[in-house]
């Protein structure tokens, strides 16, 4: 197994770098796998990844209709977090949070994982009431939380419009371990170790159907031949109605289009993630010095990876009025993910209606930084068929009863408003 240190990087630089070999392998499908996982995104990756080496399952087969770390790893603004408040929500992506800090060392590989700090701004007194509240949750469960006064945010971001007529700032919650990673390395780096530990990543392998016996799960057609398989779990994310739907299953999701933006390269000027809530808008610097920044839905439902101009110039317009310096820089270029979004913008971590098929979706706005918990959650389903406890809530059922439902931003039952 490669792996990779200080001293073989050195040695390589040295030897004209002929001595890396494939991070993973290209092998064809095999006729038969124990588990099937539809979807080669990150979600897809770390439940093989965790299946192989939590539970020792390593006839795995990945399937990736395009390309490894094509899909929505690589289209987000990279944001890792755990601020979320109601019970469910907060235990899940605190963990996942843990999971974050040691990746790195687990996978030996750089993620870039960077806990530079989250800031999320408040705007009036009733904010700052809920901001301390959530903070007080946070604290509660362990993670970080510090209210900063207006003082307190300007001595961390000196350069933002604090006196802005519509939305001055009052304040801001600051979580320390909050931060960024590097969205394409943390495909590469699960792909990696799962290939390591025997899993096969297929890649130009669309799945075209889901075989189904007397209401068990026999396999999957595929446009490389059909694969049985003893489980199959379906981790697609904006495309999770779709690959449903060959079950005969229609999913309480709707995908929306959201953007992203990235600037030219300047000398580092943001040091932390900043929210903009107000303005649905945040912003982070990459290591290459570009900015990071995305804001709101575009508001209809649709299945392109691309958005529209009115909401790019909304994005635009909520970066200047937080920060009008941004307007010197230069986008380079923009692209849009493909969001599952569930009424309560809450995900999904289930069985479902077929013996054998399970389902990981509906994460809305936070399908990156959930990453690493998704995927340890949806293995140990997968191979114990129980239920997680930090995901023991994110049941399918709760949409049919209403019990359970999980509204963190409190906006009702509408798709695009979590």
């Amino acid at each position: 197994m490669m792996r990779f240190s200080g001293l073989r990087v050195l040695k390589e630089g040295l030897t004209g770098n002929k001595g890396w070999t494939p991070h993973w392998r290209d092998p064809a499908p095999k006729p038969e796998y124990d588990i099937v996982i539809i979807g080669g995104g990150g979600h897809g990756l770390s439940t093989a990844y965790y299946l192989a080496r939590e539970h020792g399952l390593t006839n795995v087969a990945v399937l990736e209709k395009g390309y490894i770390g094509g899909g929505n790893v690589g289209r987000n603004t990279t944001i890792v977090r755990a601020n979320y408040f109601l019970p469910g929500n907060s235990e899940f992506y605190s963990h996942s949070l843990k999971l974050w800090e040691n990746l790195e060392n687990d996978l030996n590989y750089n993620v870039m994982h960077s806990q530079r700090g989250l800031i999320n701004l408040f705007h009036s007194d009733g904010q700052r009431d809920a901001f301390a509240r959530r903070g007080n949750a946070m604290i509660n469960q362990g993670d970080d939380a510090i209210l900063l006064d207006r003082e307190g945010v300007r001595k961390h971001l000196p350069y933002l419009d604090f006196d802005n007529t519509r939305f001055p700032i009052y304040g801001g919650l600051l979580h320390p371990r909050g931060g960024t990673a590097r969205h394409d390395a943390v495909a590469w780096g699960y792909a990696r170790g799962a290939d390591q530990r025997g899993v096969d990543l297929i890649q130009n392998c669309e799945v075209t159907g889901i075989d189904i016996e007397n209401g068990v799960v026999k396999g999957v057609q595929t446009t490389r031949g059909a694969i049985r398989a003893k489980k199959v779990g379906i981790v697609v994310a904006g495309r999770s109605g779709q690959v449903a739907a060959m079950a005969g299953m229609r999913l309480p999701i709707e995908s929306h289009v959201l953007q992203a933006f990235v600037t030219e390269g300047i000398k580092p000027v943001i040091d932390h993630v900043i929210s903009f809530g107000m303005g649905h808008f945040y912003i982070s610097q990459s290591d290459k010095g570009g900015l990071v920044f995305g804001g709101d839905l575009d508001f209809y439902a649709s299945y392109a990876s691309r958005g529209n101009l009115p909401m790019t110039e909304h994005v635009m317009e909520a970066g200047m009025t937080l920060m009008p310096m941004i307007g010197k820089a230069k986008v380079l270029r923009s692209w849009g993910g493909i969001m599952d979004m569930t009424p309560d913008g809450s995900p999904i971590i289930d069985k479902t209606h077929v013996d054998g098929l399970y389902i990981d979706c509906g994460w809305c706005y936070g399908g990156f930084k959930a990453v690493p918990g998704s995927g340890f959650s949806f293995a140990h389903l997968i191979a114990t068929d129980r239920h997680h406890e930090p995901a023991s809530r994110f049941r399918l059922d709760r949409f049919r009863t209403g019990r359970g439902l999980m509204d963190e931003e409190g906006t009702g039952s509408q798709h695009n408003l979590h």
